[in-house]
C-alpha cells in the first residue's frame, strides 16, 4: 500500500464513499431478490421437487396437516419460504445445544418446561 499525504484525503474519501453506495446498492438488490424468493409461489410438483418428496408424500402431509399449503378450488399452492422454515423447525439440536439449554435454564432459576 502506498503511502498517502494529508492533501490526498479528500480524493480517497470520496472514492470510498462512492464504493460504499455501491455496496449499499448491492446489498440492497440481494435483500430485494431474496424475498423475492421467498415468495414464490409454488405448484405441488415444484414444491416436491424443493423438498425431494414425492407428490403423493406432499398430498399425504397436507391431509394430516404437516405442510403448511394454500388451496384455491382443487388446486394446492406453496410458498417457498414457508416451505423452507417448516424444514427448520424439524432441525433437531446436536447434544452439546441440548446441554447448553439446560445449563443456561438451570443457571438462570426458571423452571423448566
Amino acid at each position: 500500500m502506498k503511502p498517502y499525504k494529508f492533501e490526498d484525503l479528500p480524493d480517497i474519501i470520496g472514492k470510498l464513499l462512492t464504493r460504499i453506495d455501491s455496496i449499499e446498492k448491492l446489498l440492497q438488490e440481494n435483500k430485494v431478490n431474496s424475498v423475492a424468493a421467498d415468495d414464490d409461489l409454488l405448484t405441488i410438483s415444484e414444491a416436491a421437487k424443493l423438498l425431494k418428496l414425492s407428490v403423493a408424500t406432499i398430498y399425504t402431509k397436507v391431509c394430516k396437516n404437516e405442510i403448511p399449503a394454500n388451496k384455491q378450488g382443487k388446486r394446492l399452492y406453496f410458498y417457498r419460504g414457508e416451505l423452507l422454515n417448516w424444514i427448520k423447525s424439524g432441525r433437531i439440536k446436536t447434544i452439546s445445544e441440548i446441554q447448553q439449554e439446560t445449563e443456561l435454564k438451570f443457571n438462570s432459576g426458571r423452571p423448566f418446561k
